[in-house]
């Protein structure tokens, strides 16, 4: 009796053992996942010029937005022309992004946009005819305490802006969107 349990215990391990060296012998089932490493994005260069505060040559990401463009070029100068700019405008390799300046002397009511002197930047304030930086800032400083202008001519509430004034501007204005 101990021989044939012997004999049993050698017989199962044996399949055990041939079990085992066939699977390890036994090639893998389908493919191998090859680790590939992300790809590298190569910058793209655009170059930059007219009413920025650094015109040249820029190296963006690859999906970079004319904002980008002109923000790594240090933003608008104040005599910046922005009426035909599309800030949300993607840029690609080799673009050249020209801001155009307005014409001297030109306002920027006189391209045919009004001012919002709600919502105007003292240099945007300050391309209206009559109206320099202490103007410009007394109008800001005027909707800061005051709100923001109902109509056109409460501007004339504002510390030195007389009739005279206002009547060069009156044309180049809005309170409105």
């Amino acid at each position: 009796m101990k021989t044939s349990l012997h004999i049993i215990i050698g017989i199962l391990t044996g399949v055990l053992i041939s079990t085992l060296i066939w699977l390890a012998a036994t090639p893998p089932r389908g493919e191998a996942i090859k680790l590939v490493p992300p790809p590298t994005q190569v910058p793209i260069t655009v170059y930059v010029t007219g009413a920025v505060a650094k015109p040249g040559l820029y190296h963006l990401r690859q999906d970079s937005r004319m904002n980008d463009a002109i923000e790594a070029a240090g933003g608008f100068l104040a005599d910046a022309d922005k009426s035909n700019i599309n800030l949300a405008a993607p840029v690609k390799d080799g673009d050249e992004i020209h801001v155009p300046e307005l014409l001297p002397g030109l306002s920027i009511g006189g391209t045919g946009l009004l001012v919002n002197i709600n919502t105007a930047t003292e240099a945007e304030l300050e391309n209206l005819p009559g109206i320099g930086p202490t103007l410009a800032q007394r109008i800001i400083d005027y909707r800061t305490q005051y709100g923001f202008f109902k109509t056109i001519d409460a501007l004339k509430n504002v510390p030195g802006i007389g009739d005279a004034t206002y009547a060069e501007v009156k044309n180049l204005i809005t309170v409105g969107p």
